[in-house]
């Protein structure tokens, strides 16, 4: 039976959400056409005809996404001839997990006929497939009888990114977080901010702006349906959570937080979960670029200092020895011996490099041999410089 004739009461649910942008494909005019010819003048000098882009408004809840916020009007109206006592309003969301009330609206002692009981709820969406509206109406006869009925809506919360990372491990204290960010709903999109919050062992810094003589310009925000936009990250360990580089706590690294709004304005936000790299096995003897000159050219020499720890139990006499394997050529005199270096100690070398090619080049063929251990320990990619015209 029909809850309207059954219930003298109308429950009602609309989901409040900005209209949507369609654009007409427009009709070309020629002067032969059978348009043209019937009409007249009246078309002589219109060459199309077409509405441009146009508001549509959603026939049912319409797309929702996971980030964005849902809003409904639920509204509760006295459609008998009587007032209705003790009119209360309950509204639960049923997702894959869990079940959240949205509204519990305190009883109303008497609605009046005409009258109506009505309610705004808000839910930041954060579960992706299907969720169920649960709206509950209970009321009291004139007897005082209490009585009720339900009415159920069920909606889809689809993906609107498709987010992908990949590491890039350049020291046991260092590493490269690249973001892959696509659009996949099928409206166009403002990247309003996309950050990685770092955890606690690390800093970070966004690589996703470029410098020039004006000032620094951020990449580009406007998405088109399927577009795919690139993020880079650079994450050090905190100084003094150095010691910690090879522990499972250095491989947690953050969460991205990503906020963007729709065509219309409206505002979606997601949050990954932490992400993780995998951990570099510890080493005796670690080598890290400590310092690099800035705008570099092809074929002239340049100098990079490099801080070489030993973090075995041992004092350590070591020796140094390069190999050309890229396009940054090893000028230095290979095979010379380092001072002992003391266990847990580091020290400072200095090495200069002579760059053959454009591009980015990769500082690599670098060995240090353990000279009492008999031990060769291999530095390759150990760093990236750019090297222009």
């Amino acid at each position: 039976m029909d809850a309207s004739k059954e219930h003298p009461l109308a429950l009602r649910v609309m989901r409040l959400t900005k209209p949507s942008i369609i654009t007409s494909v427009p009709v070309l005019n020629d002067g032969s056409d059978v348009l043209s010819l019937n009409l007249g003048y009246s078309t002589k000098n219109l060459t199309s005809y077409g509405t441009g882009e146009t508001l549509i408004l959603p026939h049912s809840f319409g797309n929702i996404f996971l980030g964005e916020t849902f809003v409904s009007y639920l509204s509760v109206n006295n459609e008998s001839g009587a007032d209705v006592l003790n009119v209360s309003l309950t509204a639960d969301l049923q997702t894959g997990s869990q079940r959240i009330t949205l509204s519990n609206k305190t009883p109303k002692e008497s609605l009046k006929p005409g009258n109506s009981l009505d309610e705004v709820i808000n839910h930041e969406v954060k579960e992706l497939g299907t969720h169920i509206l649960v709206c509950t109406v209970s009321y009291s006869r004139r007897d005082g009888e209490p009585k009720s009925f339900r009415k159920f809506f069920k909606f889809q919360v689809l993906k609107p990114l498709d987010v992908k990372t990949k590491f890039y491990n350049i020291e046991c204290d260092q590493v490269y977080l690249e973001t892959q960010i696509q659009n996949i709903t099928p409206n166009p999109i403002c990247m309003e901010k996309v950050n990685l919050d770092p955890a606690a062992l690390y800093t970070v810094q966004s690589l996703n702006t470029i410098s020039s003589n004006h000032g620094e310009f951020s990449c580009q925000s406007y998405m088109k349906p399927s577009e795919v936009r690139q993020y880079l990250y650079w994450l050090k360990l905190k100084p003094s959570c150095a010691k910690k580089a090879f522990t499972e706590a250095a491989g947690v690294i953050g969460k991205l937080d990503i906020v963007w709004k729709s065509s219309l304005g409206e505002r979606g936000r997601l949050q990954t979960s932490q992400l993780q790299r995998a951990i570099l096995g510890q080493r005796d003897i670690l080598v890290q670029v400590n310092q690099v000159p800035e705008n570099l050219k092809v074929l002239q020499p340049f100098e990079i200092s490099c801080k070489v720890t030993n973090y075995s139990e041992h004092a350590k006499q070591l020796m140094v020895q390069y190999e050309n394997r890229t396009n940054l050529l090893w000028q230095n005199v290979s095979g010379y011996t380092l001072n002992k270096l003391p266990a847990k100690e580091s020290c400072f070398i200095t090495m200069s490099l002579l760059p053959t090619s454009v591009g980015i080049q990769s500082v690599s063929g670098m060995k240090v041999i353990d000279m009492e251990l008999n031990r060769t320990y291999d530095f390759d990619d150990i760093h990236q410089v750019l090297v222009t015209t």
